[in-house]
């Protein structure tokens, strides 16, 4: 366990830092300040402040996120009435805002806010001392920082280097950036597992043997047979003809073969097999595994593993919807847990399958037009594009709250389904 403990956390870190350096990134290109880096949810554990990110961990290894200046509440550590104590600079002008009580500024002034501008001017007004008659405003460096009630220190964010200073074109390629960097990742490491298989295994429409039921070597198929034909869909490959085959269960079908550069027609009714709650038919019949060592075999390995994933992966999206939704076709952390266990049993080689997966399936989830995900901020992009101005930031905060809302929902629904699928049954 401890064992599956420890890969889970370093697959689902990969993932996330993977993710969130490339908003990272691309933010950092656009000009726009990324205030917070954080690997994990929920309490600090760890800061380090350096080129005006505070990098973070925290203790929750569910997820990170990365805090860009102006897509949050900003100034929310600031309240008027609120006690902070300042650190100035040689020139007198503010270096540092600490509101926490866990962390104390040597010479600190003490300062009972009354007003702040820390967007566009620049300053701080105040009771100093707490002393009613010592009203007194002071400057604010543009690179000054904020000590947050947790004592995380962070960079304020000054209007210019907020996310919506930067070009349409660049916020467009700052929420694109963690999908684009989860295919890379799944590209990488489909590629490291035909490098440490040394070479590529894969299957073609050919028939390689037969279970012991086989209703195909009944009929008269062969070993060696190329499958090209199922009624009247063409099966190029093992996977089109796992499909047209699943759909023809407890039915004659006419199955045509490629045999010495010949074909024949052969009748054979598929068995019925109960699968997800559903009837699927199989014939018994076992792909032919063919193995490539070739430099471009592996080379293209990533690549075409990827395409074939992200076909797959659409698929299953768009039949959600018109098959019928379920919550057992999702997966949340339980069942990333579950798989990891399954991947950890089988090898290195299994759990970087897992993890170019895994990747997959968050860059493609995150591109969905839900609001608060990656795709949900891309379709608001377009619309700022198409409108030739921006949502007000009442109208997109009530449309990200909503999927925000909608996106919270689905993940408890979803952990408890997986929590009762994993452990209870």
């Amino acid at each position: 366990m401890l064992f599956t403990i420890v890969t889970f956390i370093i697959v689902f870190g990969i993932l996330v830092i993977v993710h969130e350096f490339g908003h990272f990134f691309f933010a950092k290109r656009s000009g726009i300040l990324v205030r917070e880096f954080s690997i994990g949810m929920g309490p600090k554990i760890f800061a380090y402040q350096k080129n005006a990110t505070t990098y973070t961990i925290r203790l929750l290894p569910l997820g990170g996120y990365v805090r860009m200046a102006g897509l949050e509440d900003d100034d929310d550590s600031l309240k008027p009435g609120t006690p902070v104590s300042l650190s100035l600079n040689e020139d007198g002008i503010v270096e540092t805002i600490n509101t926490s009580h866990k962390k104390t500024l040597l010479s600190g002034i003490p300062l009972q806010v009354a007003k702040w501008d820390l967007e566009n001017e620049l300053w701080i007004e105040g009771y100093e001392n707490g002393d009613d008659s010592q009203y007194t405003r002071f400057s604010v460096s543009h690179d000054a920082s904020v000590i947050e009630e947790d004592g995380t220190k962070v960079r304020i964010a000054p209007k210019d280097v907020q996310f919506q200073s930067a070009a349409l074109w660049q916020r467009m390629l700052t929420n694109f950036a963690g999908p684009l960097n989860n295919f890379i990742l799944a590209i990488a490491a489909f590629t490291l597992v035909a490098i440490l298989q040394g070479g590529v295994s894969y299957t073609s429409n050919t028939v390689g043997g037969f279970s012991a039921d086989s209703v195909a070597k009944e009929a008269g198929v062969k070993a060696g047979d190329r499958i090209i034909k199922v009624e009247d869909t063409k099966t190029s490959s093992w996977e089109s003809l796992a499909t047209a085959i699943s759909k023809r269960a407890a039915k004659k079908t006419v199955i045509t073969v490629e045999r010495k550069n010949k074909t024949k027609k052969i009748a054979v009714v598929p068995k019925a097999k109960k699968q997800n709650n559903q009837q699927i038919g199989y014939i018994g019949i076992e792909a032919k595994v063919h193995h490539e060592e070739s430099f471009l075999a592996i080379a293209s390995y990533g690549f075409v593993q990827t395409w074939k994933m992200t076909v797959a992966l659409l698929t299953a999206i768009v039949g959600m919807f018109t098959k019928g939704f379920s919550l057992n076709d999702l997966g949340g952390p339980v069942a990333i847990y579950s798989y990891t266990s399954e991947a950890a049993k089988y090898g290195l080689v299994s759990v970087i399958n897992l993890l170019a997966f895994l990747s997959l399936n968050l860059g493609i989830v995150n591109l969905l037009p839900i609001p608060a995900l990656d795709g949900g901020k891309l379709v608001l992009n377009i619309v700022e594009g198409i409108r030739k101005k921006p949502l007000s930031q009442e109208k997109e905060g009530i449309i990200t709250l909503i999927g925000f809302g909608f996106l919270m929902l689905l993940m408890i629904l979803v952990t408890w389904n997986d929590i009762q699928r994993y452990f209870f049954n």
